[in-house]
């Protein structure tokens, strides 16, 4: 978000942030130092002993593996009076920066000319907000500019942990146009009946003076490349105010939509294209259905919570068979609670039933050493909420789990990320919640009230990722801490820890902290999934279980781009092998829905071919299933994606094994997982920017014919006849996702 503003007020969403005039100028590379002096911002200051550092690459990747705290950029750049000349609006000169971890205060020439988020020495001390893209303006006759001449465009940026600098983006200089006010707003989709569709767009102005021009909308069948509809609007949009229109469509795969909006003075345009949503997961039946996975793992004497996932029509009677001593349950709400004291397996026969019929299901508690025999599922705060997330927000979150129906599926964790840890520990050395959580236990005890799990999160550092405080020399008590607040969940991110390594990067020095934590959690009666956070270094899969993790992340974090789903999902090629029931290797969070990290929550770049991909991919991997969206904005597309019961199911599947790639052939990659009962779940991936046909020849994934074919996401057989291959199209960056049965 925009903090700071010379010559206009101005608001710019992701899409306008990228999006340079005709003629800009290149922020490639700037002089760079760590450290901090006042002096550094002036535009006479001798940088020339400075290192010479990319921008729009994080500081970590180019010398700076472990630094964390202030540094500079000076960017040298001759800004030309024909940028002034050639604009048509000229008014106001456009800084871009990209994102910034995590605060930043930028300098034109000495003059400050933007600030983001807030350092540790400023009043009220740090606070991130490495979320946002930086746009700053410079009125165009501002003395602060230097017309023709060089100027030194200074940033001082504090990394309180993880990544540090200028990324996610590409830097630029140009002139403001009118058209860069005009942001298209989607406030959802209608799925009509008939197979219609219609969507509601809002034209803004986001500019304190009128602009006209003329939409264009168009939609268009990607997969036969023809134009359905075409139409030319004309529209007249007052000072910070927009228009809104309702548009149809076709509700149907391969649908794309494309609306421009071209301004009168300027005859620039604005563009954006979307990809139409669209329903694939069949709407769920009146008659329950018992979902979710058929097995848990508890520790002996540790207290149970299992909330059964049932869907259809409420009310249910539930009943279960083979309850054994020390396990209850709660007839009304599903839920079985209690402990069990002896090592084993107790299989439970559960019955649901309402007026439309009934579902059974054997329920199988193993009582062991392992947790997490199926890969856990919920929602963490972080990749909506970030560092803003309060105790409001999470029962929200957790009141949507439920009223929305996802617990109905097997979601059930609910993650506090980073952001809940008061500023100081109590004398005692005891850490304490700030401001937004009032009561941790209490939040805690309503949330498992209700058949739900907590979860929270810290760091081995002395500050976590956002600079709050992390565990480290307070283990003991922090576990001690957990436990007595009824968590069930640790995410133990590394941030800062490296700070206390001294440059050790050997392997014992990464699983050090780990094996701490590990040892005091092991001494409270309570089963806390135990997640590794250190992004894959010294290849985590390969030791996670020792430390008696239940998921240990295997990538740096993601982000709602193709790009970073990409090279995260479809990197998980050589860590198959170390999956297993009770250890599971974390490519990250889901990124589906709202997300935002806390600043400009915005609706998925990804599209609807991309999340389908997206959840198909992390299900046949066997990875953890975290929502990371404002769950209070479910739309009906994201809950399609989230309550698929078959798709679910792969996910889930007792035996627990990772989907490994088979074929990567000319933007195809076909990745197979094997399933408990002897069929399996084939991925069929188009990495390719337009439709492919593709067919499958079933001896290319080891089988001589399928007997049975079916569609996972539309719940239907493809075909009950033997088969040796089959043939279909796949949307770019699509997917077709199988189950086989055969031989």
């Amino acid at each position: 978000m925009i903090r700071f503003f010379i010559g206009i007020a101005l608001w710019f969403s992701i899409q306008v942030a990228y999006a340079q005039n005709g003629k800009y100028l290149k922020l490639p590379a700037a002089k760079f130092s760590i450290g901090d002096a006042s002096d550094w911002k002036a535009a006479a200051f001798n940088d020339n002993q400075w290192k010479d550092i990319k921008v729009g690459e994080v500081w970590q990747s180019q010398g700076y593996p472990d630094y964390h705290g202030y540094a500079w950029y000076r960017i040298h750049v001759t800004i030309p009076s024909s940028l002034k000349q050639s604009a048509v609006w000229g008014d106001s000169l456009r800084v871009f920066l990209a994102h910034v971890n995590d605060a930043d205060e930028t300098y034109l020439n000495g003059t400050l000319i933007g600030k983001t988020g807030a350092f540790p020495d400023d009043q009220g001390g740090y606070i991130s907000k490495w979320p946002a893209s930086r746009n700053y303006c410079v009125a165009a006759g501002s003395p602060a500019i230097k017309w023709d001449a060089e100027n030194i465009i200074a940033i001082k940026v504090f990394d309180g942990g993880g990544s540090g600098g200028i990324f996610m983006g590409s830097p630029f200089i140009d002139m403001l146009e009118k058209s860069d006010g005009i942001a298209f707003n989607l406030s959802g989709i209608e799925f009509l009946p008939g197979s219609k569709a219609e969507q509601k767009l809002t034209v803004s102005n986001k500019f304190n003076t009128a602009i006209a021009g003329i939409l264009h909308y168009q939609v268009i069948d990607e997969l036969k490349d023809r134009v359905i509809e075409d139409k030319l609007i004309p529209a007249s949009l007052p000072a910070y105010s927009g228009k809104a229109f309702t548009l149809a469509f076709p509700h149907r795969e391969g649908i794309k939509l494309v609306y421009d909006f071209k301004e009168k003075a300027s005859g620039k345009v604005k563009s954006f294209t979307e990809i139409a949503p669209y329903l694939l997961t069949p709407k769920e039946p009146l008659e329950p259905l018992i979902n979710g996975a058929g097995v848990l793992g508890v520790h002996a004497g540790s207290p149970i919570i299992y909330k059964v996932p049932v869907s259809g029509q409420r009310p249910f009677k539930y009943s279960i068979q083979h309850l054994p001593a020390g396990i209850s349950f709660d007839t009304q709400k599903g839920i079985i609670t209690g402990s069990l004291p002896k090592n084993g397996s107790y299989t439970l026969n559960i019955k649901v039933s309402n007026r439309f019929g009934e579902n059974r299901k054997a329920f199988i508690i193993k009582v062991g050493d392992k947790l997490a025999l199926t890969p856990p599922m919920g929602w963490n705060s972080w990749n909506c909420w970030g560092l803003s997330v309060s105790d409001a927000k999470v029962k929200s979150s957790a009141r949507a789990m439920i009223d929305k129906g996802l617990t109905d599926y097997g979601w059930n964790y609910i993650n506090v990320d980073d952001g809940w840890q008061a500023a100081q520990r109590l004398n005692s050395g005891e850490i304490i919640p700030n401001e937004k959580f009032p009561d941790m236990k209490a939040l805690g005890g309503q949330l498992h009230q209700e058949g739900l799990k907590f979860g929270i999160y810290s760091s081995p550092g002395a500050k976590t990722c956002g600079g709050f405080l992390g565990s480290f020399g307070h283990e003991a008590q922090d576990a001690m801490t957990y436990f007595n607040w009824g968590v069930d969940y640790l995410k133990y991110d590394l941030c800062s820890y490296s700070d206390n390594t001294a440059g050790d990067t050997t392997l014992y020095a990464q699983q050090k902290p780990y094996i701490v934590m590990r040892d005091e959690l092991k001494k409270h009666q309570r089963d806390m999934v135990y997640s590794i956070c250190q992004y894959g270094i010294h290849d985590v899969w390969k030791w996670g279980a020792e430390m008696n993790g239940s998921l240990w992340r295997t990538t740096e974090d993601i982000t709602d781009t193709w790009e970073s789903l990409y090279s995260i999902g479809f990197s998980q090629t050589n860590n198959a092998t170390y999956a297993h029931p009770g250890g599971w290797n974390d490519p990250d969070m889901l990124i589906v829905g709202m997300v935002g990290w806390g600043e400009n929550l915005h609706p998925t770049n990804l599209t609807p071919y991309e999340q389908y991909t997206h959840i198909s991919l992390w299900s046949l991997l066997s990875a953890p299933l975290l929502i990371g969206c404002d769950m209070s904005k479910l739309d009906e597309f994201t809950l399609n994606l989230l309550k698929n019961r078959e798709v679910i199911a792969l996910d889930q599947d007792v035996s627990g094994k990772q989907a490994e790639r088979l074929i990567n052939d000319n933007g195809i990659q076909v990745w197979l997982k094997p399933l408990a009962d002897g069929s399996k779940a084939v991925g069929v991936f188009n990495t390719g920017d337009k439709y492919k046909n593709y067919n499958l020849q079933f001896k290319q994934i080891n089988l001589t014919k399928a007997t049975v074919v079916r569609d996972v996401w539309k719940q239907k057989d493809i075909t009950a006849a033997p088969l040796k291959n089959i043939s279909f199209n796949i949307p770019p960056h699509g997917v077709r996702l199988l189950k086989i049965i055969g031989r």
